[in-house]
């Protein structure tokens, strides 16, 4: 017996091994409806689980129960609900009914998409197919939906991999509007320096007839004659050279401006672009496009741009000379163009895919580059540099196989052409020896219609290669111009409300964020006064630090808002209000240059009395006087050349230059030690008065002068007040304290496992 199977079926869940044993499970009449694949078991181990939903119940198969487990069903009933939410990282598909939970399945993130599309499916599985069902697309991706006449998915990421058309390099314009005067002066003088190189095969005809020929026949040369053809060709030889000279130097000038014009524009773009855009790209793959792409398309305006023209308007020239001379002779000539045309339109949609799989697969090499090179301390530390070699030999290995299918397509084409105008050169041969013996034509007008041949396949062939530069350049600019029309999550307002003076207020309205599918806060309201310290604190992936983007508007909430001093943050022009914020990151990141630079990065024209302020403030003044050339000492790329502490206070000390009126501290004191953080605590008791504070710290015993804790669990305010009132509700707050308690406690109970009499334990409150 046959069963159907709809299009919510996932290739992967077909792939499961107990699919085969579904099929016996199934009764007479009942058909797969939708199915899932959950990679969590009820143990929270990684195993394939599947369920299962028919026109009559739903199966599930729970990995837990073995390879001969059996399989649970449960009849569609009008009160059965599947309900779905997420927690750290875990997703949750709840079976209930009216009464009771009855069954529950975990499962990674990475299913969250399918698991959402499998209880859309139970949830609608009363409701009438529609008329169109059976014209109803699917992402491959996904499996979801695709919105009518669109081959774009919304839940997929926006930017799609279409193959690059070569038109895209007409957007290249935008970027050489501005030296259009003198483009138009390079072609110019490519015309002029064309022209020049077309007169030297027209004087072989006069040397070949009146000349040499009367010459062998017996007649006297005569040296005027000779001497203003030789001259002619001199002259042309030196026009044509001053002329190519002069062309060649303009457009290489503006083939470069252009180039780093395209480079500017794309990265000064990528810095206003969200920090969303930058999750789901590789450093390397970036690089890769602003560097190597913009290089490429260099050398395609150059070298290459303007040849095309040439070549175009010099077939055109030679051709009607060509036919000028003889009609029959020239329509011997263009016998292998139809061929020639054919094999560049196959091999063209050939040479343009396989060009951007080549720039993304670079892209792959030089993010493992971009990943080992800064990370190359924790590479040594776990020895695994065998591994990081392995990874960029698998990288180059796949950039190479890629290149060699390439080439093999590419070292055909180029001989294939060659060959088709060297038999239409002794096509021409052939004929012209036929006219000239039936004395239709001189040998001088043959020879120079050999000459202007020549010239003519030249060009022809020269068209055929650039075929694979231009396929190249348009390859490059689709990914140039894939960043350049990405549009901002957060964008800037179009009427922004001008902020020259923030009081510090903020007011959270109901907001909720998602990140992809997974919702991180959820209809979370606070009130925060001009002024006030707030501590954050809950669980890991309760959302301390989403909320803390969404305020500095790294993203922009997905419902409700967020406003300060009453004016909604998407009104406020993003730069305008960044600059009121001082952000100390959990891993602060310190740019390649000296210390002064590295404090005075908010504020470059900071004086030295003004950056030395703030290191004091930070507690960081000291240290910084024991390196060998003090504020001037320069620290390695990302502060390699200090410890986590001396990092730490660095950035304490950036934001504080600012004098920023919103502070923002993410684990502000994790990366020192008991000793400094308390000096830094006595600094930042200091600064955070008459400044709205907004403090995340794991050591709750950091947060006690806080002038209200705010407690998160899995996006939502649960609790809020000062330290004294929540120990004494013994609710989650004082959860989250005991059990802190509890572990330090724990640790200072251990054994040292190398006993030292000289050692002692410092225990944090």
């Amino acid at each position: 017996m046959q069963h159907q199977h709809s299009a919510e079926t996932t290739t992967k869940s077909l792939d499961h091994p107990q699919w085969p044993a579904l099929q016996s499970q199934l009764r007479t009449g009942e058909n797969v409806a939708a199915s899932l694949e959950v990679d969590l078991d009820s143990r929270m181990h990684f195993a394939r689980g599947l369920l299962v939903l028919t026109n009559q119940r739903l199966l599930a198969w729970d990995p837990a129960t073995g390879p001969s487990g059996t399989w649970a069903d449960w009849p569609l009933a009008p009160d059965l609900h599947l309900k779905i939410h997420d927690h750290a990282g875990v997703g949750c598909l709840e079976l209930v009914d009216s009464r009771q939970r009855l069954a529950q399945w975990r499962f990674t993130l990475q299913v969250n998409l399918q698991a959402q599309r499998f209880q859309e499916a139970v949830e609608k599985r009363d409701e009438p197919p529609a008329e169109d069902a059976e014209d109803v697309s699917y992402c491959p991706s996904c499996k979801a939906p695709l919105p009518p006449d669109s081959e774009e998915c919304p839940t997929c990421e926006r930017e799609l991999h279409t193959p690059p058309s070569t038109w895209v390099l007409l957007r290249l314009w935008r970027f050489a509007r501005p030296y259009q005067g003198k483009l138009l002066t390079g072609f110019a003088l490519m015309l002029g320096a064309m022209a020049s190189t077309l007169v030297a095969p027209y004087l072989t005809m006069p040397l070949m007839d009146e000349v040499l020929i009367p010459f062998q026949q017996g007649h006297q040369i005569e040296p005027g004659k000779v001497t203003l053809y030789m001259g002619g060709l001199l002259a042309a030889a030196l026009v044509s050279w001053v002329l190519g000279w002069g062309k060649t130097y303009i457009l290489a000038l503006v083939s470069e401006r252009i180039a780093a014009d395209l480079r500017t524009a794309t990265f000064e773009h990528l810095l206003g672009l969200s920090l969303e855009y930058f999750g789901s790209k590789r450093t390397g793959d970036l690089m890769s496009r602003i560097g190597s792409e913009t290089d490429r398309i260099s050398v395609f305006l150059s070298l290459h741009a303007l040849d095309f023209i040439t070549d175009v308007l010099m077939l055109l020239m030679t051709a009607t000379i060509l036919f000028s001379i003889n009609p029959w002779l020239a329509l011997a000539t263009l016998v292998p163009l139809p061929f020639i045309a054919w094999m560049i339109h196959l091999v063209r949609d050939r040479l343009r895919t396989g060009f951007e799989k080549i720039d993304r697969v670079w892209g792959e090499v030089t993010s493992v580059l971009a990943d080992t090179i800064p990370g190359i301390r924790v590479v040594k530390a776990f020895a695994q540099e065998r591994r990081e070699a392995q990874r960029f030999r698998a990288a180059n290995k796949h950039n190479l196989m890629l290149n060699d299918k390439l080439n093999k397509t590419w070292s055909l084409f180029g001989p294939t052409v060659t060959m088709l105008t060297d038999i239409g050169l002794l096509v021409v041969w052939a004929f012209g020896i036929y006219l000239v013996a039936h004395q239709n034509i001189t040998v001088g007008t043959l020879t120079a219609f050999l000459a202007y041949i020549g010239r003519f396949y030249g060009r022809m062939d020269s068209m055929s290669r650039i075929v694979s530069v231009t396929q190249k350049a348009a390859a490059g600019a689709k990914r140039i111009f894939d960043i350049l029309d990405h549009r901002s999550n957060v964008p800037e307002p179009v009427n922004p409300v001008p902020m020259p003076k923030v009081e510090g207020g903020i007011q959270i309205e109901e907001i909720g964020f998602r990140y992809g599918n997974r919702a991180v806060i959820r209809g979370l309201s606070l009130d925060i006064k001009p002024g006030e310290m707030i501590g954050l604190v809950g669980h890991s992936g309760s959302g301390k630090s989403t909320l803390v983007n969404l305020i500095c508007r790294f993203y922009d909430v997905t419902e409700g808002s967020i406003k300060v001093d009453g004016v909604d943050l998407r009104r406020i022009g993003v730069a305008d209000f960044r600059r009121h914020i001082g952000l100390v990151l959990q891993e602060p990141f310190l740019f390649f240059g000296t210390i002064a630079e590295n404090i005075a990065y908010g504020k470059p024209d900071a004086t030295r009395d003004e950056i030395v302020a703030a290191a004091r403030a930070a507690h960081a003044h000291e240290f910084i006087l024991r390196l060998a050339q003090g504020y001037d000492s320069l620290v390695g790329e990302r502060g390699q050349g200090l410890s986590g502490g001396e990092r730490q206070r660095i950035s304490i000390a950036r934001a504080l230059l600012i004098n920023p009126r919103l502070l923002i501290l993410d684990e502000a004191t994790s990366s020192v030690d008991t000793e400094t953080e308390k000096e830094i605590q006595k600094a930042l008791d200091n600064l955070v008065k008459g400044r709205t504070t907004i403090a995340i710290a794991h050591r709750l015993s950091t947060l006690r002068k806080a002038d209200r804790l705010v407690v998160m669990d899995r996006g939502r305010v649960v609790e809020v007040g000062p330290h004294e009132e929540l120990m004494a509700r013994q609710g989650h707050y004082w959860r989250l304290y005991e059990a802190q308690a509890r572990r330090v406690d724990a640790e200072d109970e251990m054994p040292d496992p190398l006993p030292n009499p000289n050692a002692h334990t410092t225990v944090q409150a």
